[in-house]
């Protein structure tokens, strides 16, 4: 069968959440979003060149509100919803008033099997001003690539791998099945948009975003160091997509990836894989968890360390330092 390819990247996320104030102050001063609207009961933030990327409404509870995933045209749209009413999920067709307040042309909703609200959308809007980041950084890697990633905690990652690859077309980009089931799915050169984590738990583990700059990283964790029990993972570096980040905790107790560096893939030729060496080649120490599962994997830092597992090196793009390169390598 043919991989489906209406879905092409993360669009927008939207959070549920009472602490409107203390969101508009964590994505501008720490992540370094631009905010665009502060309504009584919504704040919107910008990223790039799209009216919005990150929408935290008003709510009683705290947690995810909608993940919008991007596809290109409305006849796209409407062949992914006759997949998706084939395969029994209910369909909403979003009215005009909520597409534009999404600022996009169309756009359908739904639960996946373990209900957790999607939109699907096409046309997002344009905005007619320059992106102004509310901190010095570089920007954000987004264009093609889109928001950056988002991750769910789910009770069963294997009872709903046939949904997300088989009826909305992610593709695997590896996976592990020990200590518990973990998916990684990329819809472009992002080594990963979506992943799942079969941790027995249901809601938002986190959303990632990616610096243009190592620097803008640092940055932000000397920022987050200065806030008590703001640090969720050290700085540290994935064996699979090779990013370099850290996590913080955000005002509705899920977790934000900060990072830089991370993977490029090349989808028509990239195969899925199982994957064993763990989570991280160094760092991203969980600051939040009980002493016994975080020294299991602080072990499986150690181990792949012991085993010299690195990620491959990028050279820069300095006549210099390649030749310094070349010259190592040769011995």
């Amino acid at each position: 069968m043919e991989p489906f390819t209406e879905l092409t990247a993360l669009g927008y996320i939207g959070v549920r959440s009472s602490r409107l104030d203390e969101w508009g102050d964590y994505a501008t001063r720490l992540l370094g979003m631009q905010a665009v609207d502060q309504a009584s009961t919504i704040r919107a933030f910008r990223m790039d060149d799209r009216k919005q990327r990150l929408i935290v409404q008003h709510g009683p509870e705290e947690g995810l509100g909608f993940i919008g995933w991007e596809t290109t045209s409305a006849a796209a749209l409407d062949r992914l919803a006759t997949r998706l009413e084939a395969h029994g999920i209910a369909v909403r067709r979003a009215p005009r008033a909520l597409a534009d307040e999404r600022h996009v042309k169309e756009l359908i909703q739904f639960l996946d099997p373990a209900g957790n609200p999607l939109e699907v959308f096409h046309g997002a809007a344009i905005a007619d001003t320059p992106f102004r980041p509310s901190r010095p950084i570089s920007g954000f890697r987004t264009g093609p690539f889109g928001m950056g990633h988002a991750v769910l905690n789910v009770e069963d990652a294997t009872a709903l791998l046939p949904f997300y690859r088989d009826v909305l077309g992610f593709h695997v980009s590896d996976y592990g099945l020990t200590p518990y089931a973990l998916y990684f799915f990329h819809l472009n050169g992002r080594h990963h948009s979506f992943a799942m984590v079969g941790s027995g738990k249901r809601g938002v583990h986190h959303f990632m975003v990616e610096f243009c700059q190592l620097d803008d990283v640092g940055q932000g964790y000397d920022l987050a160091l200065l806030e008590t029990n703001r640090l969720a993972y050290t700085l540290g570096r994935h064996t699979n997509d090779h990013m370099t980040s850290y996590y913080t905790h955000t005002p509705s107790g899920f977790f934000v990836e900060t990072g830089w560096g991370g993977r490029t893939i090349d989808p028509p030729t990239w195969q899925p894989h199982e994957t064993f060496d763990g989570p991280s080649l160094w760092g991203h120490d969980r600051l939040y968890m009980e002493p016994e599962p975080r020294a299991k994997l602080q072990t499986m830092r150690l181990d792949a360390a012991a085993r010299g597992i690195r990620a491959p090196v990028v050279l820069p793009d300095c006549p210099w330092a390649q030749t310094i390169f070349a010259s190592a390598e040769k011995g």
